[in-house]
């Protein structure tokens, strides 16, 4: 079922998107060569219960950290380790936080030192697809028009869109009803509606779509080993088109 949600609602979930929205723009300072991943989950940790909040994803299905941290050809959900970040390396770090019964989801990919020009631009091709998604978020539109606008704009580049992971619905769930490709054709699928709170996260690689699973039943990779980005934002759709409920400042 997709929910529609009060003021009073988007409120809520807003201030569980600013937690997580600051924690990612606090990580930042911390993102650079020589810091272990396992002191980035720790700090985030601290943040968010500073906050008045809760690690949504910690204990979530069994996962075992506050953050997903993936490094270079890691798509997604990779589990912090006692792994030193080296220069030259992107990772992606993907946030979750509950108060008062709402969540709020949000993800960015961080350069650590200088980065190749490939993956700078395949940085920045994503975050604009995500941008280029939310624009599309907006009452009598489709949500598969959300994954036409993001599919359209990076296969442009050359580069291929994660097809088994999705953004997603939330609230009073960390994930509810739609569930929202990153690609598709127009007008179809569940019509956009006021009030209506979602996840929209882009996942991009920079060579082939495809990825497996490791050992670990978390971490999700390219199969070619080539590197991927991923960017997300939790919006509100109102009348007068989508607002962004994870930003907060230096913090796009």
């Amino acid at each position: 079922m997709v929910r529609i949600r009060t003021a009073r609602e988007v409120n809520l979930i807003a201030t569980s998107c600013q937690i997580v929205a600051d924690t990612l723009n606090m990580l930042a300072d911390y993102v650079k060569p020589g810091v272990s991943i396992l002191e980035l989950d720790s700090k985030a940790e601290k943040f968010i219960l500073n906050k008045g909040a809760r690690p949504a994803f910690k204990g979530y299905m069994g996962f075992p950290a506050t953050l997903c941290v993936s490094v270079d050809d890691e798509v997604v959900h990779g589990i912090p380790k006692d792994k030193i970040l080296e220069e030259g390396q992107i990772v992606g770090i993907d946030c979750g936080a509950e108060k008062d019964g709402y969540f709020g989801d949000h993800a960015k990919t961080f350069s650590v030192g200088k980065i190749p020009i490939e993956k700078q631009r395949l940085m920045e091709v994503t975050h604009k697809s995500l941008m280029l998604g939310i624009e599309a978020a907006i009452p009598g539109n489709y949500v598969s028009d959300i994954g036409h606008a993001i599919q359209t704009y990076v296969e442009g580049f050359g580069y291929s869109v994660v097809r088994e992971l999705v953004g997603h619905g939330i609230g009073t769930e960390l994930h509810e009803e739609p569930q929202i490709p990153n690609y598709g054709q127009p007008k179809q699928g569940y019509m956009l509606r006021e009030g209506m709170c979602i996840a929209i996260e882009p996942m991009i690689n920079l060579g082939v779509k495809e990825v497996k699973t490791d050992s670990d039943g978390w971490t999700i990779r390219t199969v070619d080993g080539e590197a991927s980005a991923h960017f997300e934002h939790t919006i509100t759709i109102t009348s007068n088109g989508p607002k962004i409920l994870s930003q907060s400042i230096d913090n796009g």
